[in-house]
Parts: structure tokens; sequence; C-alpha cells
């Protein structure tokens, strides 16, 4: 699928793809155009442009929307072309924020101009979907028997581990097709970092980075593109995020946790995941709760960033944006659940809103 740069009517084409209830806003933390105190000053017109991860177009597309209507004279645009481009977009300072699913290494952070600071902004889910012919059934996994399935060692759906996984399943003698993302992306950074730590021959062959080496399968572009492939390829399974497959309306299957558990993603589910990150949330934002702890976790979630300079060169732009993060960080946490998405724990709003402070916005 071609990077895509949000307009605001295409933004609205997918808030009602999505059958989203538009839900009204109250100006939170931020002001009231025209004010005094607006963040793009009375009858100014700005325009912001950020690229990155597809794992949270939905809800920044949503953001940015309900965001422009506070504030008409602001204009975000995004383009949704997968964490590792959005790493480079913003350390080549051609766009003023980036965004991903993958914490930036300290090699990446040492390459860029200037400090850049790491913002959670919402919860999410990888799942993986598949298309299996003649099974209606929702599929069980564990992390052993992905791994497995993405290494190509498991390459049929009648193979034993899986059939032990889902008792009373017919599972037919249909080769797997494996497909994964075609480029770097946040999504995979996230999917390889649950890998590696459920798979020792995972994390020794293929590790963990928003760009691997695949051992096997086909590429799509974006969530967008992996969803496509799945949805039309009989015997594929691929990863994607949960409002895709939600919109979509493809098979997604319960993956085992750490307490044994077969657990769906829901907003519930990710929540549980991320129920201990705030206690041992480091400074920087840049921790991992794939495979976490606690019952009913479910163990491919992640927190999703936002990336900002901390002394960017344009005062006028940092100012509304750490004005929309505030805004996004309270009033646009509701519209979360409504898109597959788990809201930040308050603690961490808490240290987020804190860290917004070290931005240079005058």
């Amino acid at each position: 699928m071609e990077t895509r740069m949000i307009s605001r009517s295409a933004r609205l084409m997918l808030a009602a793809a999505a059958a989203i209830v538009v839900m009204g806003c109250g100006g939170g933390q931020s002001t009231t155009e025209g004010g005094a105190g607006s963040p793009a000053g009375a009858g100014q017109k700005v325009q912001i442009n950020g690229a990155g991860a597809t794992f949270p177009y939905p809800i920044y597309s949503k953001w940015f929307d309900e965001y422009h209507k506070l504030h008409p004279s602001v204009e975000i645009n995004y383009q949704s072309i997968g964490s590792g481009g959005g790493i480079r977009q913003i350390t080549n300072e051609t766009v003023f924020f980036g965004a991903t699913d993958g914490p930036m290494t300290d090699e990446q952070l040492k390459a860029a101009p200037g400090p850049i600071l790491h913002f959670p902004a919402v919860l999410g889910a990888n799942v993986p979907v598949y298309n299996v012919p003649g099974v209606d059934a929702e599929l069980k996994f564990n992390g052993p028997v992905l791994a497995d399935i993405f290494l190509g060692k498991i390459a049929s759906w009648n193979d034993a581990a899986l059939a032990k996984l889902n008792p009373g399943v017919k599972l037919p003698n249909t080769h797997i097709t494996v497909v994964h993302r075609a480029e770097g992306s946040g999504t995979t950074y996230i999917w390889a970092d649950y890998l590696s730590k459920v798979s020792p021959e995972w994390k020794s062959k293929v590790g963990v980075a928003t760009a691997i080496n695949w051992p096997t399968g086909v590429g799509g572009k974006g969530n967008e593109g992996v969803t496509g492939l799945v949805s039309q390829t009989p015997g594929s399974i691929g990863y994607v995020e949960l409002i895709y497959a939600l919109q979509n309306k493809i098979s997604f299957g319960s993956v085992q946790n750490a307490e044994g558990e077969f657990v769906r993603a829901s907003e519930q589910s990710v929540t549980a995941a991320a129920a201990g990150a705030a206690a041992n949330m480091p400074a920087d934002f840049r921790v991992s709760i794939t495979n976490a702890p606690g019952a009913g976790a479910y163990p491919i979630s992640s927190f999703t960033w936002i990336l900002l300079y901390e002394s960017p060169k344009d005062l006028v732009q940092s100012k509304i944006m750490v004005d929309f993060m505030k805004w996004a960080l309270s009033e646009g946490q509701k519209f979360a659940p409504e898109l597959g998405y788990a809201p930040l724990p308050a603690a961490v709003v808490e240290m987020d809103l804190k860290a917004l402070e070290r931005v240079k916005t005058s």
C-alpha cells in the first residue's frame, strides 16, 4: 500500500470506515482557537508534518482531526510509512515529529543532530491474523509455535504442534504462507521482541529490530498491506495491530501469556500487560512490555511513542505540538478503546506531562 499523507478528508473517511462514533471534545488542557492563548496565535495558519509508525495510524488520524476541530488554523499531517522511516525522517529533520513502536537505539539517538525525546502516546497490541480455509474457530498459539512458523520450521497448518494447541479443530493439510512487513517497522519490532523472549532460536538467528532478515515469507507494505495479503492468500498468517484485524473482519488468534493463559487481545488485556510499567518505567520511556507477567495480560502488547526534539528549531510548531500532546494525553485518551487501543495508565500520563516540560517552546 502506498505511503499516505493524512488530509482532513482522508481522516474523516478512515473514521467512517472504522464506524467511529464522533465524541464531543472539551478543550482539556488545550486552548480555544482564536483566543489569546491559542497555540497558533490569532488567525495564524500552521501546518506541522510528521511521519512514522502505521501501528498507531488510526488513533493518530482521529486525534489530528479532533484537534483540528478545536484549532482550525492548525493542520497536523502524518505520513504512515513505518517506524523505521519515521526515525530516519526526524533524524534528517525532514519532518517536525516522528512516531515509532520500537524505541530508538542508543546509536540512532547519537546520530540525530540534537536530543530526541520519546513520549508514550497510547497502548496497542499485535495479533496473529490468519486465513485458513475451512476453519472458523479462533485458533490458539503460543510463543514457541509462532516463532517456529515465522522461522519456517512449521510449514503446514495440520502440524502436530498446532494441532496440540487446538484440540477438536480440524486443521487442513495446507501450506503456511508467512506474511511480514516489507519495510522497517515498529510493528515488526514488537513482534520480534516478543519472539526473542519466548524462542532462543529466534533470538540467536533473527533477533530484534525494526527491520530484520526474514527466514521465510512475503512482505506487505504497512499494517494495511499485511492485512490485505493475508485476506487474499488462503493458508497465510501475518501480524498486524489489533484495529486492522477488527476493521477488516479478519480472523486473529489468542496467544498464551507468561502465566500459561490463552488471552485474546483487548483493551483490558493490553492494560493488564502495562500494569507494572509505570513502577518500572525508565526516565527516557524506552521500555518493552511484551510477554509481561500477570493474569489476563496479552503478551504481544506495547506502548507506541511520538518523537520530538528537545530543542527544536521552529518554536511555533513546538508550542503547538506540546499543546497537542497535552490534549492527546488527557481528552484524547478517551478515543483509544473504540479504536482497539488501551489508554495510558494515569501514572504514565503524569510522567509524560512532566517530560513535556523539557521541550523548548520559547
